[in-house]
C-alpha cells in the first residue's frame, strides 16, 4: 500500500476507482475523452439567470483566443470580474470542465467571469497559452465599460496549470493592466521538480510526479524542463523575490496529498519575503482536485466555501 493512503482523508476513500488515470503521453486520447466528457457535463447544467457566451476576444490578433463570458442580471454600478484560468496540465482542460463552477462564481459574486480556452501543449507549447491569457486581459480590460466592469476590480484565478498561468500573467503584467488579485488553486510552479512532496508522491491519484514531468516537457516545447533557460513567466517557482515585489495580492490553496504540495507553499512563502500580502491554506489528506472528484466530502466544502469567501472580500463584495 502506498504510504500516501494512510495519509487519505477517509470521505475520499471511495471515489479513488472512479478517478480517471491521466495519460500525457497518448495525450490525444486522453485529451479527446475528457473534453467530451467535459462538454456532456457542461450540457447537463443549468445556466439559470446568467447569460453564456462563447466568444473570440482580441481581433487584432492572427489568431483571436476562444473564451466563454459569464454574466449576471444587469444591476446598479459597475460589478468585478474574474479571468478564469482552467487547469488541465496544459495539454487538457476546457471552459466545459469548468463551466458548473464558473456558474457558481458569477452567480455567487455578481462577477463577469471570463473562461480563456487558451491554445493548449504540445501544439502550442509556452508562450503561446500564456499569450492567449494575456490577449483575454487586455480584451477584458478594454471592453470593461461595454461589460459594467470595475477594471479595477478583475482577479486572476488559475486551477492547477491555470495557476502558473495566472501566476506568470500576475509577473508579465505588473505595472501595466495591474489585476488586484491572484487565486492560485493547487498552482503548478516549478519545472525543476525537486520538492519533498514532489519526490515523495510517485502514484498519488490525479497528479504524480510522473504526469508531472510528461506535462512539463509538453508545455516547454524547446525549453528543457530544469534548464536555465526556462524563464519566470513560464515557471513562477523559478523567480526571486525581487521579481516578485509589486504583485497583486494572492490567495494559494494547496492539497496535502498532492505532489505540487509545498512548490504551492514555497510559491507563497516567496510572495510573502517580496512584500505581497498572501493567505495560504493547506488542505490535509486530500488529493489533487479532490474538491472537484468529491464536492461533498467536508475538505471540499471547506475548500469552495473559502473560495468564495475569499474572493468576495478580494472583490469587494458583500455577501
Amino acid at each position: 500500500m502506498s504510504a500516501w493512503k494512510d495519509l487519505l482523508d477517509p470521505e475520499l476513500e471511495d471515489v479513488l476507482t472512479a478517478l480517471p488515470v491521466i495519460d500525457f503521453v497518448d495525450y490525444e486520447t486522453f485529451r479527446s475523452t475528457s473534453d467530451a466528457a467535459g462538454a456532456a457535463r457542461a450540457a447537463a447544467v443549468d445556466r439559470g439567470e446568467i447569460d453564456v457566451v462563447d466568444r473570440m476576444v482580441g481581433a487584432d490578433r492572427a489568431e483571436p483566443v476562444a473564451t466563454r463570458v459569464y454574466r449576471p442580471p444587469a444591476g446598479p454600478g459597475l460589478r468585478p470580474a474574474i479571468v478564469h484560468l482552467h487547469g488541465g496540465g496544459f495539454v487538457s482542460g476546457s471552459s466545459d470542465a469548468s463551466h458548473a463552477r464558473n456558474l457558481e462564481l458569477s452567480r455567487e459574486l455578481d462577477a463577469v467571469v471570463v473562461s480563456v480556452d487558451y491554445r493548449r501543449s504540445p501544439e502550442h507549447p509556452f508562450p503561446a497559452p500564456l499569450d492567449d491569457c494575456e490577449t483575454a486581459l487586455r480584451w477584458l480590460v478594454g471592453a470593461a465599460g461595454d461589460l459594467g466592469v470595475d477594471p479595477h476590480r478583475i482577479a486572476l484565478h488559475g486551477v492547477s496549470a491555470g495557476g502558473a498561468l495566472a501566476a506568470g500573467l500576475a509577473i508579465r503584467v505588473r505595472g501595466d493592466l495591474a489585476p488586484c488579485f491572484q487565486f492560485l488553486s493547487m498552482p503548478i510552479t516549478d519545472d525543476r521538480l525537486a520538492t519533498a512532496s514532489m519526490v515523495r508522491y510517485v502514484d498519488t491519484p490525479v497528479w504524480s510526479r510522473p504526469v508531472g514531468e510528461t506535462s512539463w516537457a509538453h508545455y516547454l516545447g524547446d525549453l528543457a524542463p530544469g534548464s536555465p533557460e526556462v524563464p519566470i513567466d513560464a515557471a513562477p517557482g523559478r523567480a526571486s523575490v525581487d521579481d516578485l515585489r509589486g504583485l497583486p495580492p494572492a490567495y494559494v490553496a494547496v492539497m496535502g496529498l498532492d505532489p505540487l504540495c509545498d512548490e504551492g507553499l514555497a510559491y507563497a512563502a516567496m510572495l510573502a519575503e517580496a512584500g505581497v500580502p498572501v493567505e495560504v491554506h493547506r488542505f490535509p489528506g486530500a488529493f489533487h482536485a479532490a474538491f472537484t472528484a468529491k464536492p461533498t466530502a467536508e475538505v471540499s466544502r471547506r475548500y469552495l466555501a473559502e473560495e468564495i469567501q475569499v474572493l468576495a472580500r478580494a472583490l469587494g463584495v458583500e455577501r
